[in-house]
């Protein structure tokens, strides 16, 4: 036997590296078998009587009861936030409006890991998304919004900005926390009270943070919380309030806006989106797999401003296919709770049945699917990151919102073509361009009609910056100085 066999024979085999299970704890949240209403700084029981179960999507197991609000009861709450922003908020100086917002910052990061926690569970979503994500974010607007709360009076030069009332924030289930700030945050430094109706299968962080509400000392009726399904929600849009604010389906926006047609309301919407990732051949190709995965498979493509469309220029098509379908073998679904998960549950049943059905659809129009090999756990609600090549602009999944970890990818061949591409939607919610030529990017931006084009990245926020789209992705604008105007009125 000759040395070189020798070596051959003793070298070990390179063994198949796995992760070990890094499960999070549930011992951090202490869950109530029934919850009440959030209504003038109490936890009451509901007037309708009535509670519906919400669950752990990835299980399927009943995490609590929460109560369905009725009519009866949101004019109760109502009239709370009304009291409350007559006889205690409004007039409140800015500068104690920001002690309370900050308090409410400080006890979200000190109770961090308890709501994201907390939020997987209800919600479906990785707990590394909850905990370096939705979180730190969440507690962040807060901050960042007390800073402007006794900054009100140079805000809008030349006018003075003046509180409007009573807010009611209908917010959806793929962010529960982080809409929650969103809306939240500006109302308040503005001087409003507000009246929050989450979605109703994430309702528990939105009553977490109720008691955050309590153990920062906010006056009682300036924060209310009721829970229940589409109609409390439009109860609250119907209801004596003075603005309304709704981030969710495109269908439900429209409906919201002719009930309040030629009211006295103010109505700010952030709806769907059909966002385009568009890749040029001169982008760095790793870092540009990277963007697309983060720009869907975020948060399980429950992103109104995902990257659910990929545009790549043609002689690049190939390489970044190959890389893509080899990045997506390395994703992990499984357990939210797990530190090591990058895909969690879908949010619910009848959102896993709407993706898929079209999925189904594509693969009927010719579309050539492509998902990785995984073991999907027995119980929730589970789909595999999926790719679509061959799309045409005709195609269903290139033009309605699925809402899920799903990319169609086309192909272009000139900057013109990717606008043209990318503009054909009735949506203006978010776009991406990868490319390593600024006069590129700025030239993109200037053309597609979106909200928000980040450039080189996907899928970045911040509270300092406005947040929006316009088409059927909606109108008005959250975060930054602009996310507070539609909670004032400016007079001269």
């Amino acid at each position: 036997m000759t040395e070189l066999e020798t070596t051959q024979e003793r070298t070990p085999a390179v063994p198949a590296w796995e992760y070990a299970d890094a499960p999070e704890s549930k011992d951090v949240v202490r869950l109530q078998d029934r919850y009440g209403l959030f209504i003038g700084g109490e936890f009451v029981e509901p007037k309708s009587g009535t509670y519906m179960a919400t669950i752990d999507p990835s299980t399927e197991e009943v995490l609590a009861e929460v109560p369905e609000a009725g009519p009866e009861d949101v004019e109760l709450v109502v009239a709370a936030a009304r009291e409350a922003f007559d006889s205690r908020w409004r007039d409140l100086p800015g500068k104690e409006r920001a002690k309370y917002l900050y308090r409410i910052a400080r006890v979200l990061q000190e109770r961090a890991r308890e709501f994201a926690v907390l939020e997987s569970m209800n919600g479906g979503k990785p707990i590394k998304e909850s905990r370096d994500i939705d979180l730190p974010l969440a507690a962040a607007h807060f901050f960042y919004y007390a800073g402007w709360a006794d900054k009100l009076d140079y805000a809008f030069p030349g006018r003075s900005a003046k509180p409007i009332g009573v807010a009611g924030q209908v917010i959806p289930w793929n962010f529960p926390m982080l809409m929650a700030a969103w809306k939240l945050a500006p109302a308040l430094a503005a001087g409003n009270t507000t009246v929050l109706k989450p979605a109703e299968t994430t309702p528990l962080t939105a009553l977490l943070l109720a008691e955050v509400i309590q153990q920062a000392e906010l006056p009682p009726g300036v924060v209310n919380v009721i829970t229940g399904a589409g109609e409390t929600g439009a109860a609250l849009v119907a209801a004596d309030v003075d603005k309304v604010a709704f981030t969710g389906s495109t269908e439900v926006g429209k409906q919201i806006r002719r009930t309040i047609a030629g009211s006295h309301k103010r109505l700010t919407l952030e709806l769907g989106g059909k966002a385009a990732n568009i890749v040029f051949e001169d982008s760095p190709l790793d870092q540009a797999v990277e963007g697309i995965v983060n720009g869907i498979f975020f948060n399980q493509g429950h992103v109104c401003c995902a990257g659910s469309r990929l545009l790549v220029q043609e002689p690049i098509f190939e390489p970044l296919l190959e890389k893509l379908k080899a990045r997506l073998q390395t994703l992990r679904v499984g357990d939210p709770l797990d530190k090591n998960t990058d895909i969690g549950a879908i949010n619910s049943r009848a959102q896993l049945s709407k993706i898929e059905e079209l999925v189904a659809v594509g693969v009927e129009e010719g579309a050539e699917i492509y998902q990785p090999v995984c073991d999907l756990p027995e119980r929730g609600f589970w789909f595999r990151p999926t790719l679509f090549t061959g799309v045409s602009q005709s195609h269903r999944i290139a033009r309605e919102e699925i809402f899920g970890p799903v990319l169609s990818i086309l192909t272009f061949r000139t900057p013109e073509e990717a606008v043209e591409k990318a503009n054909n939607t009735p949506y203006g919610l978010s776009a991406g361009v990868w490319t390593e030529k600024g006069s590129r990017v700025l030239w993109m931006a200037e053309r597609l009609k979106a909200g928000v084009v980040w450039a080189n990245t996907f899928n970045r926020f911040d509270p300092s910056s406005p947040f929006g789209g316009y088409k059927e992705s909606g109108f008005g604008r959250e975060g930054g100085l602009h996310g507070l105007e539609p909670y004032v009125e400016l007079v001269p």
